[in-house]
């Protein structure tokens, strides 16, 4: 029995599980909330900022890519836990029940997220696509229909992806940018979420290294 609610839990189990598995290290230095992000970043308006009306935690993680937007784009499109997955600890995830399986290729049905399409992180916790720009943006939100709402809070999780001024003849690099915005109704879900927050450096940090890796070696399909 747990004193968070069920989805809460499930945010909180999965990353926890991360901590016996992988070092802490980062967790440890207190750098979670702003991993690879610099202070301007993490102070910018991004995409999805304005889906919450009210603002309690927010955790910036940002990576350059040293490949074009477009060849970035691609594996963002197609997040989710019944499409390409969230290419981090997959084995991990499934220790709870997540059922992911990460993409290695791009493939082209998942290319195309609207708004308002159910966005699965696990089997009982669908978020909703709050907003797409594509090539540039995409925003999984708390509210809506399909997202459970007995958390005890809401949020967004947005993926931004642009492209940072470079030298002529310089090779093209692409800045992957993950933002996760809480808010909260309580103490106690301020508590469960900061763990989230916390523990979820890990996860990020898994993710933002294989999508570089896969968008430094794979070239995004033609149309």
């Amino acid at each position: 029995m747990t004193l968070l609610p069920r989805p809460l839990f499930i945010l909180v189990a999965v990353p926890l599980v991360a901590v016996g598995a992988t070092a802490a290290a980062i967790v440890a230095s207190g750098s979670n909330r702003r991993l690879g992000a610099t202070r301007d970043e993490a102070t910018r308006t991004l995409p999805g900022d304005e889906l919450l009306d009210r603002l309690d935690i927010q955790a910036d993680r940002a990576i350059t890519i040293a490949a074009p937007p477009d060849r970035v784009w691609p594996w963002i499109a197609q997040l989710g836990q019944n499409k390409g997955g969230f290419y981090s600890f997959a084995w991990i995830e499934n220790l709870v029940g997540c059922d992911i399986h990460n993409a290695d290729r791009i493939v082209p049905a998942w290319q195309n997220p609207q708004v308002g399409d159910p966005f699965p992180l696990h089997p009982e916790m669908v978020l909703t696509v709050g907003r797409v720009d594509p090539g540039r943006a995409l925003v999984a939100t708390s509210k809506g229909g399909s997202a459970p709402q007995d958390m005890g809070m809401a949020f967004t999780w947005a993926f931004t992806i642009s492209a940072p001024a470079a030298a002529p003849g310089a090779t093209p690099a692409t800045r992957l940018h993950i933002r996760e915005r809480y808010q909260v109704t309580s103490a106690a879900v301020r508590v469960g979420v900061q763990v989230v927050n916390l523990i979820s450096t890990l996860m990020s940090w898994q993710m933002l290294r294989k999508i570089k890796e896969l968008a430094e070696r794979t070239q995004a399909p033609t149309h």
